[in-house]
């Protein structure tokens, strides 16, 4: 396995973060319901598959995208208006990024990424 990131996140507004597909989008309203659905979604590969079951050539997605890491870990609280997120995990940048767009669309900002 890869060595574990730290990615540090930001959401500007957390009540408008939702992905384009509402069957797949994050429906929660705090922080931590936040965290519990990101750190799921990085640990099991329920939410990559319905995504890929409703895509039009399911066979044809990018299996690169498909990864879980068990160990995975988020965190997410407010901070001022903004929520702050960290996310430890071996899964690469373009899988978090792709799990995220799933779950809250763009509205999202990465600001830093260290080793964990």
């Amino acid at each position: 396995m890869s060595q574990s990131q730290r990615y540090y996140l930001t959401i500007p507004d957390l009540g408008k973060a939702r992905g384009p597909d509402p069957e797949l989008s994050f429906q929660g309203a705090s922080p931590q319901s936040l965290a519990v659905a990101l750190q799921e979604a990085l640990r099991q590969p329920v939410l990559f598959q319905r995504w890929k079951a409703r895509q039009p050539d399911p066979d044809d997605v990018d299996q690169s995208l498909a990864p879980v890491d068990p160990n995975a870990t988020v965190t997410a609280e407010l901070h001022d208006l903004h929520t702050a997120v960290q996310v430890v995990t071996t899964l690469t940048h373009s899988v978090l990024r792709h799990r995220l767009f799933i779950l809250i669309g763009p509205n999202w900002q990465l600001h830093d990424v260290a080793a964990a």
